[in-house]
């Protein structure tokens, strides 16, 4: 898969994870504080996150994404909201920016994006420095509800990477952090993320039949509806766990 596919299939998203804008509102009263709370969003998006807190909250932020057309998509919300003052939009790939930056913040999250550290344990390596000394990690990852029954390899590859629930908690240990607060995604959130985007696709490929990548994004589309319907929406769970580093 490649970035213009997830900008041509999340152009009309909001919210690129399978998390309702209730829900982000919810993790907001979990983590944003008030207006002394500076948050750093890695793999930002189109920055609702951000955006919506700075608009609720008045927390100040400094979100990170390697797409030019999401982080455009964010700067218009922060105009729309009139927060464009409270957050900085930085176009860069995550890890470059934190090998880059040392500046420390109240709030460091990274929602649905942990392969920029080689996965879960690796991406809060990362994020421990940029947190201040009672500073909280948000991060958003795919969990496994039951382990999946063998015999079902559509998604071998996630097989190996994610845990239940228990074991994520195990992995949050081992890597020096504890879990405080979880809001989690239910199977519509789950529908209403992954159906749209199919709905995208359908339109964009009735409007560019003739594009280079047409059949790769049709063939990437189908693909994922099949892994979604077969084994992803009975046995694979999402959520944002709010951590702090341990004692």
């Amino acid at each position: 898969m490649t970035l213009r596919f997830h900008e041509i299939s999340e152009s009309r998203h909001r919210i690129l994870n399978p998390f309702t804008a209730d829900k982000l509102r919810l993790l907001g009263q979990i983590c944003a504080g008030d207006a002394s709370t500076r948050v750093l969003d890695l793999c930002c998006g189109k920055a609702e996150m951000l955006c919506t807190w700075a608009d609720a909250h008045g927390i100040t932020g400094v979100g990170v994404d390697i797409s030019a057309v999401f982080l455009a998509a964010a700067h218009e919300r922060a105009v729309e909201l009139g927060v464009a003052d409270r957050i900085t939009l930085v176009h860069a790939d995550a890890a470059d920016y934190l090998a880059q930056n040392a500046d420390q913040f109240d709030v460091v999250s990274c929602i649905g994006a942990t392969w920029i550290g080689g996965g879960l344990a690796g991406t809060l390596d990362l994020m421990r420095p940029r947190m201040t000394a009672n500073g909280l990690a948000a991060v958003g990852e795919p969990y496994w509800i039951d382990p999946l029954p063998e015999g079902l390899s559509v998604l071998e590859v996630e097989r190996e990477q994610f845990e239940t629930l228990a074991g994520t908690l195990e992995l949050f240990r081992e890597t020096g952090f504890d879990l405080v607060e979880m809001v989690l995604a239910n199977t519509d959130d789950w529908d209403r993320y992954v159906a749209a985007q199919w709905a995208t696709v359908d339109r964009w490929l009735d409007a560019n039949p003739g594009d280079p990548d047409a059949q790769a994004i049709r063939d990437w589309i189908t693909a994922g509806q099949r892994s979604y319907l077969s084994v992803d929406r009975r046995y694979l769970g999402w959520g944002v766990f709010v951590l702090r580093r341990s004692a």
